[in-house]
């Protein structure tokens, strides 16, 4: 990876995401507690979830990534609160699509993936930025099975 493209990758806006991740404080009753590695770079998150008639009440996570995975951690914290599951499921897809197949930025309210875009030529980085919308998708899946 040559200067530029570290440059480029490591945008002001990308680092100013990863300096200001939402809810990082972890849920003392979650009712889901997911646990989620990147095994290429060894990023890490735990979120928690707390739902309400089927929508994200309350969000905690702990965020232990490389800056992309730190954006990312941001971008999905700041439009957890309020989504159910389809909304979540949606947008780690489009998310996963918009790297892996060029694809468009994922609709409202996770459009600021937009920041993320030059991450697309990054191959070795997209499991580190796609960690939380995961780890939320898993977490709905293991409330629901709780019930």
């Amino acid at each position: 990876m040559s200067d530029t493209d570290l440059i480029k990758l490591y945008s002001q806006r990308i680092l100013a995401l990863a300096a200001d991740i939402p809810h990082t404080e972890r849920l003392s009753s979650p009712t889901a507690t997911i646990r989620r590695r990147s095994p290429l770079c060894g990023s890490t998150v735990t979120v928690d979830i707390v739902l309400k008639d089927g929508r994200i009440a309350e969000f905690g996570q702990d965020v232990k990534a490389c800056a992309l995975g730190q954006a990312s951690a941001a971008i999905a914290g700041a439009a957890m609160i309020g989504r159910n599951r389809a909304e979540v499921e949606r947008a780690r897809d489009e998310l996963r699509a918009m790297l892996k197949a060029d694809g468009p930025v994922p609709s409202p309210p996770f459009d600021a993936y937009e920041a993320l875009l030059p991450a697309r030529d990054y191959k070795n980085r997209h499991a580190s930025i796609l960690l939380v919308p995961e780890a939320v998708t898993e977490a709905f899946a293991q409330a629901e099975a709780a019930v």
